[in-house]
This record gives C-alpha cells, structure tokens and sequence, in this order.
C-alpha cells in the first residue's frame, strides 16, 4: 500500500504540470483567434492620389483649359489635343457676367487622356494651360453647346415682337427669348438671348442676321458654345 501511495503521490505534479502548460499555450495564441472585432480592410493603395485626378464610376476626368480668346471655337481645342479622343460634347465655354470667354471645362474620356493633354499643350500648346477640375465644376456649368445665340445693342424702348420680327425668317425657339441688361461703355447694353435646335439653325442665324437693324440699333449677334 505504501508503494502504491508513492506512485500517486510521485505522478501529481506531471499532470498539474501539463494543465498548466495546456492553460499558458492557450493565452500565448493570437488575439486574433478571440475577437469579436471585424478587422480593418488594408488602405487602397490610391488613398494618396490627388482627389482631382481620381477617376470618376464613369472613368471620366476633369480639366479647366484657360488662355483661349473670344475666337476660340471648342473645335480647335479638339484639333489641338488630337489623340485625347474628345468630341463637341467634352467641351463647356466657360463664360463671364459679360457673355466673354474665360476658360473651357473640358471632359476626358481617361487618366491616360488627361495625361497626353499635358504633354501635347507643353509641346504645341503653350499659350495654353490646363488645370485640375472637379465633377461638380463641369455639372454646374451650363451647356451652350453651339445652339444659343447672343444679340447685343438691343434698343432699349424694343419689345419682344421686334426682336422677333428682327430674327423673322430664322428657326429658333421662341419661348426662349430672354431679354436682360449688362453693363457696358458708357452705356449699359440690353442683349437678348435665344435657343436654337440645332448648331445648323444657329450658325444661319449668326450669318444672316449679323449686323443687321433692329428698329434703328445695330444688332451683333453671336453663337456660344
């Protein structure tokens, strides 16, 4: 009996042992194994691009090109950034209070456009720049797009129907005649503005009605794009 006592006795402290190795392998395993936390998904890789330059669900890319003139037509542009796939469509004439031009919104179909607009107005475009633009700067910006015209020095005792009887023979929308003041030298000068269907419409207008008289006022008339 006494050598069986000290067997028992002799194997305790093995199996206190090997609980408590199993209890310390337990606490030594990751964390990981144990939370109840979802992990943070690892930050993309284009967290650091500039927000501009990021590509929009369309894959569309925004810029702002400014140096052009009052003679400057969306179709040079196209002409000047051959190869960036643009089309009438891409392009928005930024105009000021004064109906003058002061940039173009431009749409680019991809990045690597955009990229190749750089590189063609650094070697044959210089009088130009191109900046960054955002998606809501093109959204704002109303569309011309070829189709409104602009009469200037409009006298001010004109009504609607002599406007109309000065645009007799010209298919436009009149519905949408607007006539407003904006400032001028030294006089402030009253325009009127109008929608034609189509650039066809608006470009016969432009060159029928140019220069013509409207009671006893010289009326210029102009196409914005």
């Amino acid at each position: 009996m006494s050598l069986l006592r000290n067997a028992v006795r002799s194997s305790f402290p093995v199996r206190a042992f090997n609980l408590n190795h199993a209890v310390a392998f337990c606490h030594r395993q990751s964390p990981k194994l144990f939370s109840t936390e979802a992990e943070r998904p690892p930050a993309s890789e284009d967290s650091s691009i500039d927000p501009f330059l990021q590509t929009t669900a369309t894959g569309m890319v925004y810029g702002k090109l400014f140096g052009i003139t009052r003679q400057t037509l969306r179709t040079d542009v196209i002409n000047l950034l051959e190869g960036c796939n643009l089309t009438l469509d891409d392009i928005k004439v930024n105009y000021n209070r004064d109906f003058l031009p002061v940039g173009m919104m431009i749409q680019f179909p991809s990045r690597l456009a955009f990229d190749n607009a750089f590189k063609v107005i650094a070697k044959k475009g210089r009088l130009y720049r191109l900046e960054n633009a955002d998606r809501s700067q093109w959204d704002f910006l109303m569309p011309h797009d070829g189709k409104t015209l602009l009469l200037e020095g409009i006298p001010r005792n004109a009504q609607l129907e002599d406007v109309e009887r000065f645009l007799s023979g010209c298919e436009y929308d009149p519905s949408s005649i607007q006539l407003t003041v904006r400032q001028g030298l030294p006089d402030p000068i009253r325009i009127a503005r109008l929608r034609c269907s189509t650039r066809t419409e608006a470009m016969n207008a432009f060159i029928t009605k140019n220069r013509g008289f409207c009671l006893n006022n010289q009326i210029t008339v102009r196409v914005l794009h």
